[in-house]
């Protein structure tokens, strides 16, 4: 039974909820997140569902005869307003970017991971996803096909709801799903494949996995081109002399499965960075690019390697292909608009009022720690330990904090960031010392009242704000090192620069692919009740949404230049 079109934003209208985007430095999402991850890591090493997936449905696909429009979009299901804008241009008939061009609606969607945020549950997907896709298109004529790769986001409850949405062949709005499992490979027209692999956390290639692609691309022939979309952009990490282990594990499946039956990886898809980021093969026309400007914050580029050498020198896994370079051809946003947006963090107190609260209870709590130590004037060794033990225990737990913070995210262990970490400490630790002993003078020269009311109120109203601005301007410092860049823009949740991919194959074998950019998403939306079916159930207030290219249409031949490396 098809629901009606909704008359109102309320939740009882449109069967979903209206979210906003998601306040990364809150205590509890971070609380939260954290816990997932530590639990989805140790129990996916014992139950993986990678393992348990050779007992679902193991089908293979195929999606146009002499051409084919598809989209690529990930990182989205974060506020409502950037993934129901995006959401909203997928769906619509065509899109006319620049120049007169006229894209149509793609008849195949892929989305390349973190399909929700901040982790995945029925309320989430139901919430961030499904509900603002399924308002964009609520009742096509002719339904487009969606598929679906995780993310990390998505593995966090250990892949259950993500299987519940995307693998059980129920419809997303009026999108219709079909894949069994969190993997796929999709046989395009004109001898191009999608694969799609599943790599997320423990960075292999489980059994099963490689048996449905070896069976799934049997028909592959030699000459035949791959599009391969994987869960991060491990070639940048890589290629700049990084971490290995994630592109280790892609050359080892291009070598182990699409190699020995003459497939050349041409392209390859990822998400993850929430930018766009394409680099090309500099003596060829094989393609590297990010795209993950769905909905979720946005993430830097100004600090993108120029080139990448792949495969890289240090790798655990040893072939005979040639070198090959990639150069950075073009970002969204721009390395010096990212630079510019980096700055906003010192609105952070004012973007995320939960890290201001969680910043003014901490100062508080150790003011009065101190004074307690202060005013206790204990006698003995055991009196001063009893009375400052509290107070030497808040500083031990902030260095340690600070240092863990420094070092969140990196893929090895850094000396230089545990040092970050510790002068940071030290900063809020010398703004607890100067408050802590500016309360002691007041307590010595008015009345207990008058410096109980300055702990309780100046504290976490004042010193709260400026402990908070000393977390933003750390965050500035260590980004231009490469600490906590991704805290750095998480932060301040910017929900314009999105985008994402058209693509097309047409009748002579030639991939072009199209990059948009959403530059302002809309904000503000009205019911559309008495709308013709297919149309999105909200629509802006006023004026409409625009999309543009990021740069001019890429074009991608299905054959390589031979004397190129394959990655």
């Amino acid at each position: 039974m098809k629901q009606s079109r909704p008359s109102d934003l309320s939740e009882e209208e449109l069967g979903f909820r209206i979210r906003g985007p998601v306040r990364w430095l809150l205590p509890s999402v971070l609380g939260s997140i954290g816990v997932k991850a530590v639990l989805s890591g140790i129990f996916g090493a014992y139950a993986d569902k990678r393992e348990l997936q050779s007992s679902l449905p193991a089908d293979f696909y195929q999606h146009g005869t002499d051409e084919l429009w598809f989209d690529f979009v990930a990182d989205l299901g974060d506020g409502f307003d950037a993934t129901y804008s995006v959401a909203s241009l997928l769906a619509a008939p065509a899109l006319e970017p620049v120049d007169g061009l006229r894209l149509p609606r793609a008849s195949l969607l892929v989305m390349g991971g973190d399909e929700v945020y901040p982790a995945g549950s029925s309320t989430a997907y139901e919430d961030r996803t499904k509900g603002p896709y399924g308002a964009a298109l609520p009742d096509p004529v002719d339904p487009p096909t969606l598929f679906a790769l995780p993310g990390n986001h998505d593995w966090y409850d250990g892949l259950t709801a993500f299987l519940r949405v995307f693998a059980q062949q129920r419809p997303v709005g009026g999108w219709k799903t079909e894949q069994g499992r969190s993997y796929f490979a999709i046989e395009l027209p004109q001898r191009w494949w999608l694969v799609a692999i599943d790599t997320q956390f423990g960075g292999y290639i489980d059994a099963p996995q490689l048996a449905y692609f070896r069976a799934a691309l049997a028909g592959m022939q030699a000459g035949d081109a791959v599009i391969l979309c994987t869960p991060t952009p491990a070639w940048v990490h890589a290629g700049a002399g990084g971490d290995t282990h994630e592109y280790d594990t892609i050359r080892f499946f291009d070598r182990e499965i699409i190699q020995p039956l003459g497939g050349v990886t041409r392209v390859m898809l990822s998400g993850d960075s929430h930018h766009y980021a394409r680099y090309a093969e500099r003596e060829g026309s094989g393609q590297r690019i990010t795209s993950g400007g769905g909905g979720a914050f946005l993430s830097a580029t100004h600090l993108l390697p120029g080139s990448l050498t792949l495969p890289p020198k240090v790798s655990r896994v040893a072939d005979v292909n040639e070198v090959a370079t990639f150069d950075m051809v073009e970002t969204y946003p721009t390395a010096r608009d990212s630079k510019r947006l980096a700055k906003g963090i010192y609105k952070l107190p004012f973007r995320n009022f939960g890290f201001w609260g969680l910043t003014a209870g901490l100062q508080t709590v150790l003011a009065l720690l101190v004074q307690f130590g202060l005013a206790a004037s204990p006698h003995g060794i055991f009196g001063i330990m009893a009375a400052w033990t509290p107070a030497a225990f808040g500083v031990v737990f902030t260095i340690f904090a600070g240092v863990l913070f420094a070092r969140f995210g990196l893929k090895r262990s850094g000396l230089a960031a545990g040092v970050a970490g510790f002068l940071h400490s030290l900063a809020h630790l010398a703004l607890m010392i100067a408050w802590a002993a500016v309360l002691f003078r007041l307590s010595q020269s008015a009345a207990d009242w008058i410096t109980v009311a300055v702990t309780l109120v100046v504290t976490p109203v004042v010193v709260g704000f400026v402990d908070a601005e000393l977390v933003a301007a750390y965050l500035l410092i260590a980004g231009k090192f490469g600490f906590n860049m991704n805290e750095l823009f998480a932060g301040q949740s910017i929900e314009d620069y999105k985008g994402f991919l058209r693509l097309h194959i047409n009748s002579n074998g030639d991939l072009t692919i199209y990059p948009l950019k959403v530059p302002k998403v809309c904000h503000t939306w009205k019911a559309a009740p008495d709308a013709a079916p297919e149309t999105p159930w909200l629509i802006p207030t006023r004026g409409t949404l625009h999309t543009s290219l990021i740069e001019p249409p890429i074009s991608v031949p299905r054959r390589r230049n031979p004397t190129t490396a394959v990655l």
